[in-house]
C-alpha cells in the first residue's frame, strides 16, 4: 500500500471546498448506487470484422502496451505523436517534468504544428472528396454532405473573415451557435490563425452567456439568428443581444442565418456572415503554433459554482483525443461516427469535431433530439448514412429503451460496429438494451468515462481486448494510472475496494489550467489530494479489477449528462426576493440519471397562509423555475421545490447535503450527526417531504 500524507482541507477565499468529514458523507451516499452491480456477468469480445482488424487484441496485447505507456511514457507517446500528427516543427522534448499539478507541465516541447492543418488541409490534400461532414438538421429533410476539400475552403474563408475583423492569434472568439456545420467552421477557422474559441452551449441563458463572454475576455461573437430542437425555436440572437448590452467591449457580432428568422441588426456591430463569407477568398495561410499554445477555454460548472474556463492546449489534447477514438472505438479510414453529443460540451469538441476530423474520418452534427419526430430518429439516421459508430448518453439509451423496441428494430443497423456510452456512468439495464437490441449482440459497447478536464476519455474498454461488465467503465487506457483512495487518510486502497477516484502523473490531454484563475486549479484538482488529479467521483474496484464509476462526491450533480454546481442553482434560487436559503441536491432519476431536488427557506413565513404545509403547490414553486431557467438555463430546472423552515448546517455553517440526500431518497439511517449544528430541522424537513410526494 502506497501511502500520501493525509490531505488538509482546503479553500478559496472563505468556502470551504472539500474536507474529510464532507467526502466521508458522500461516500455514504455513493456507497448505495454500488449495491447489485452486476460483477459476475461478464460479455466476451466480439470479433472484428476481415477488414477492419481490432487495433488492440486479447488481454495480453492491452497489458503490453499499457505497460509500456507507463514505463515509458516519453516513448510512448512520442511515437504516437509522430505517427498521429502533422507537424511543421518537430518537437525536441516528449514531455517537461512537471506533473498534473505543476505551472511547468508541457507536452511535446519546442514542437510547432496547427491543428486545422491536421484536421483539415492534409485529409483535403490526399482525400479531398471523402465526406468529412455529415449535417442533418432538426426536420429529417435537412441533410447537408461536405466533403474536406469544402470543409477547407469554407473554413479558410471564416478564418478571412475573422482576420478581416481583426482577431488575430491569442485573442479569444466567443460562439454562440445551434448544430450547423458554420459551427465547426468557425471553431476550425479560430484554430488556423491562432485563435482560442470558447464555445457556449447554444441554450444557456443570457446571463450565463454574458459571464463566458466577460472571463474569457472575447474579442468579437460569432452566433446564429436561431436553433431548433425537437421543433422548439430558441432565440439565439436575441440571448446574445441582452448579454452584450452589458459588454460594450464587444464591438463585432458575426450572425448566420439559418432558420431565416427575423434578426434585430445592431448598426456597425452585427454583420451576415453568409455574406462576409461569400467575399472572402478560400485560402487563408496557417498560424505556427507551438504546442503548448491554447486551443480552447470550455466552462464548466463545478463546486465553487463559478463557471471555471478549462484551458487545453494544441498539440496534446489534438494528439490524446485522436489516439482515445481510434483505438476504443477501433476507427478504420471509411468510417462514419455519429456523435450525439452537443458541439457546447466536450464530448462534442472531443468526438464530433476534433479527433474524427484529426482521424480523417466522416462525423456526423446532428440539429435534433431522438425523439422527434419519433423515438426511431437515431437509428433512421444510422440506416440513412451507413453510420459505424454511434455515441450517445444513457439518459438517451433509457428514454429511448423506455418507448419500446420497435422504434429501433424497425431500422436497418448492419453499418454499426461500435457503440459508446457518454456522460454518466450507465444503468446495467440500459447497457444491456443497448447491446442486444441496438447492437443485436454484435456491436462492442464502449462505456466511457472521462471529463471536460481530461481532454479524453481515461476508462473505457477497448473492444477486442477484454470481456466487459454492463455499467463497468472497466480499465484505464494507455498512459492513465486510476487509484482508488481511501477518502479520510488519502491512502491508496489496493486489491478490490471503494474509494475516491484520483489519477497519477499527467497524459497529453490533461487540461493546462483554469483561464484566469489558476488559484483555482490547485484548490479544486490538487490540494484534495496531494500527488494526485481529484476527479470528483466515487469509484468501486472489483475483484477482477474492473472499475465502477459510483457518481459526483463533491457538490457538482450530473443531469442528463450536463455537469451543474449546486451552489449554481442555489445562487438562482436565493436571488428571487422571496427566498433567504436553499439547498440543491440530486437523486437518482429512471431517464435523466440525477433529478434536482431544491429545498427553500422563505425570508418571511407568513407569505404561507397555510403554514409549512407542501401538500399542494405553491405560487412560488413557477417564479422559482423560471429563476434557474433564466439564469442558468432549461437544463437546470429543478424537479422538485419543497418549502422547509430550516436547512442543516454544521457549525461552521456549511449546508448538509448528505441529510437532505437521503431524506429525499427515503432512507432513514442519517449516520453520524454530530456536527449537524440544527439537527432538530430533520424531522421537519422529513414531514415537508412526505407532504410534498403525497399531492
Amino acid at each position: 500500500m502506497t501511502e500520501k500524507r493525509p490531505r488538509s482541507p482546503c479553500s478559496v477565499g472563505n468556502d470551504e471546498l472539500y474536507d474529510s468529514s464532507v467526502l466521508t458523507e458522500n461516500m455514504d451516499t455513493v456507497a448505495t448506487r454500488s449495491k447489485n452491480l452486476p460483477f459476475q456477468e461478464v460479455y466476451d469480445p466480439k470479433p472484428a470484422p476481415a477488414d477492419k482488424p481490432y487495433r488492440v487484441w486479447g488481454v495480453q496485447g492491452y497489458r503490453e502496451l499499457y505497460e509500456q505507456s507507463i514505463r515509458d511514457p516519453e516513448g510512448f507517446w512520442g511515437g504516437m505523436a509522430r505517427r498521429e500528427l502533422r507537424w511543421l516543427r518537430d518537437f525536441t522534448r516528449v514531455r517537461s517534468s512537471g506533473t498534473c499539478l505543476q505551472d511547468r507541465l508541457a507536452w511535446f516541447l519546442n514542437g510547432k504544428l496547427n491543428v486545422c492543418d491536421n484536421c483539415v488541409d492534409r485529409w483535403a490534400e490526399t482525400q479531398p472528396n471523402r465526406t468529412a461532414l455529415i449535417w442533418e438538421g432538426d426536420d429529417p429533410a435537412s441533410i447537408r454532405y461536405i466533403s474536406y476539400i469544402e470543409l477547407f475552403r469554407s473554413v479558410c474563408k471564416m478564418a478571412n473573415v475573422l482576420k478581416r475583423f481583426g482577431v488575430k492569434k491569442g485573442d479569444s472568439v466567443g460562439i454562440y451557435m445551434p448544430m450547423i456545420p458554420e459551427t465547426i467552421y468557425t471553431m476550425l477557422a479560430c484554430a488556423r490563425i491562432g485563435a482560442v474559441h470558447m464555445v457556449v452551449f447554444a441554450g444557456f441563458a443570457a446571463q450565463n452567456l454574458l459571464e463566458r463572454l466577460v472571463n474569457a475576455r472575447c474579442k468579437i461573437v460569432v452566433t446564429a439568428d436561431q436553433g431548433s430542437r425537437g421543433k422548439k425555436i430558441i432565440n439565439l440572437k436575441s440571448i446574445v443581444d441582452e448579454a452584450l448590452e452589458k459588454i460594450p467591449e464587444i464591438k463585432t457580432c458575426i450572425v448566420f442565418r439559418h432558420l431565416n428568422g427575423s434578426i434585430n441588426y445592431v448598426k456597425g456591430r452585427d454583420f451576415d456572415g453568409e455574406t462576409l463569407m461569400r467575399a472572402e477568398k478560400p485560402y487563408c495561410p496557417l498560424e505556427d503554433m507551438d504546442s503548448e499554445d491554447p486551443l480552447f477555454y470550455l466552462y464548466t460548472s463545478g463546486s465553487t459554482g463559478t463557471p471555471k474556463g478549462v484551458q487545453h492546449s494544441t498539440a496534446g489534447y489534438l494528439l490524446y483525443a485522436a489516439v482515445t477514438q481510434k483505438y476504443l472505438f477501433n476507427i478504420h479510414p471509411g468510417d462514419i461516427f455519429g456523435c450525439a453529443g452537443d458541439i457546447g460540451w466536450i464530448t462534442g469538441h472531443s468526438y464530433l469535431v476534433y479527433a474524427p476530423l484529426c482521424n480523417g474520418i466522416t462525423t456526423l452534427i446532428f440539429e435534433g433530439v431522438p425523439t422527434y419526430p419519433d423515438a426511431g430518429r437515431y437509428w433512421e439516421m444510422v440506416e440513412r448514412h451507413k453510420i459505424t459508430h454511434f455515441y450517445t448518453a444513457p439518459t438517451a439509451i433509457r428514454t429511448l429503451k423506455r418507448l419500446g423496441d420497435e422504434f429501433v428494430t424497425r431500422h436497418d443497423r448492419s453499418s454499426l460496429r461500435v457503440l459508446g456510452s457518454v456522460g454518466e456512468p450507465i444503468n446495467p439495464s440500459a447497457w444491456r438494451w443497448y447491446y442486444k437490441v441496438v447492437g443485436e449482440e454484435r456491436c462492442s459497447v464502449v462505456d466511457t468515462y472521462w471529463q471536460t478536464e481530461t481532454g479524453g476519455i481515461v476508462i473505457a474498454p477497448i473492444p477486442g481486448c477484454f470481456g466487459t461488465k454492463p455499467g463497468s467503465a472497466t480499465f484505464p487506457f494507455f498512459g492513465i494510472e486510476p487509484v482508488v483512495l481511501d477518502p479520510e487518510t488519502g491512502k491508496e486502497i489496493e486489491g478490490p475496494g471503494s474509494g475516491v477516484l484520483c489519477i497519477k502523473n499527467s497524459w497529453p490531454g490533461i487540461f493546462r489550467g483554469i483561464f484566469g484563475a489558476h488559484y483555482l486549479h490547485e484548490d479544486l484538482y490538487t490540494k484534495p489530494f496531494p500527488g494526485y488529479y481529484f476527479t470528483g467521483d466515487g469509484v468501486l474496484r472489483d475483484n477482477d479489477g474492473y472499475l465502477w464509476i459510483t457518481g459526483r462526491i463533491d457538490d457538482t450533480i450530473n443531469v442528463s449528462g450536463h455537469r451543474l454546481s449546486s451552489k449554481e442553482i442555489e445562487d438562482a434560487l436565493t436571488s428571487h426576493a422571496a427566498i433567504t436559503e436553499a439547498a440543491a441536491v440530486a437523486i437518482d432519476h429512471d431517464v435523466k440519471g440525477n433529478a434536482l431536488v431544491c429545498f427553500v427557506v422563505l425570508k418571511d413565513s407568513s407569505s404561507m397562509p397555510t403554514g409549512f404545509d407542501n401538500s399542494s403547490p405553491h405560487p412560488l414553486e413557477s417564479e422559482l423555475r423560471i429563476c434557474v431557467r433564466t439564469q442558468i438555463g432549461p437544463v437546470a430546472t429543478p424537479d422538485h421545490i419543497v418549502l422547509v423552515e430550516n436547512i442543516p448546517k454544521t457549525r461552521s455553517g456549511k449546508v448538509v447535503r448528505r441529510l437532505l440526500r437521503k431524506i429525499a431518497t427515503g432512507c432513514k439511517d442519517f449516520g453520524d450527526i454530530s456536527t449537524v449544528a440544527n439537527p432538530e430541522c430533520i424531522q421537519s424537513i422529513e414531514s415537508s417531504w412526505s407532504q410534498y410526494l403525497k399531492r
